[in-house]
């Protein structure tokens, strides 16, 4: 917990637990549904309020139940299949090696790079790919032109590719031939095909962000575990 999320109490049990690093609202919500938590000794029940200085005691099931999954933050290399590679392709799991099994939670094109989630947590794919949860993934984008303002306009209020008109959005531009663009939906190749629309070939396509989760600091091919706040916030927003 930062210092700006210090608890004020007094606080509703949920949102202590959250805050405290432990789950997500809704899932404390379970665990105290499910007689897994008590307040100096009483179990606690929905609604209930800790005051500072209580004593909030967590069920074994608990603590155990939030070391079954793992989530890791994988920069993907350019050349590397994200999904059921070919014959003569390698896909993630021949380059990263984890304690447990883990599965890359949605798709990056083999000529793209960048962020990758992987978990263990198959509750969270159909999630991610969900339109109604409309989980922001940004990218920046190189491409082999200059970049106009006509060009900037038609990528944010949408573009035709074939039959469908892509939602409007946010971008950013960068440099002359590099930008920054924010999509809610997730369309095969979107932002290739976007672009080849408007006449322009992309050199280059990096995700660097995936809902909260940020690329940050990573260079090819490492990793970083998302836990506490981070992976608390990001649980939160598919609605677990």
């Amino acid at each position: 917990m930062t210092e700006t999320e210090k608890i004020q109490y007094p606080v509703r049990i949920n949102r202590y637990l959250f805050l405290k690093d432990y789950c997500s609202r809704r899932k404390a919500d379970k665990f105290i549904e499910n007689k897994l938590i008590k307040i100096n000794g009483r179990v606690a029940v929905l609604g209930d309020k800790v005051q500072k200085g209580d004593k909030v005691e967590v069920g074994k099931e608990v603590t155990e139940t939030l070391k079954k999954y793992e989530y890791i933050a994988y920069y993907k290399p350019i050349g590397i299949v994200s999904h059921n590679p070919q014959e003569g392709e390698k896909g993630i799991e021949d380059i990263f090696k984890w304690k447990v099994p883990l599965s890359p939670l949605g798709r990056l094109d083999k000529a793209s790079e960048g962020l990758m989630l992987l978990s263990n947590d198959g509750r969270i794919v159909d999630r991610l790919l969900n339109p109604k949860y409309a989980h922001e993934k940004e990218y920046t984008v190189k491409v082999d032109k200059k970049i106009t303002g006509i060009f900037m306009k038609k990528m944010e209020t949408g573009v035709k590719i074939e039959k469908y008109k892509t939602k409007s959005t946010k971008v950013t531009k960068v440099n002359p031939y590099t930008f920054r663009i924010i999509l809610t939906e997730g369309k095969k190749h979107q932002i290739r095909r976007m672009c080849a629309a408007l006449g322009y070939q992309v050199q280059n396509l990096k995700r660097i962000r995936i809902a909260n989760i940020k690329l940050g600091l990573l260079k090819s091919k490492q990793h970083r575990v998302i836990t506490d706040m981070e992976l608390r916030v990001f649980l939160e927003s598919l609605g677990m």
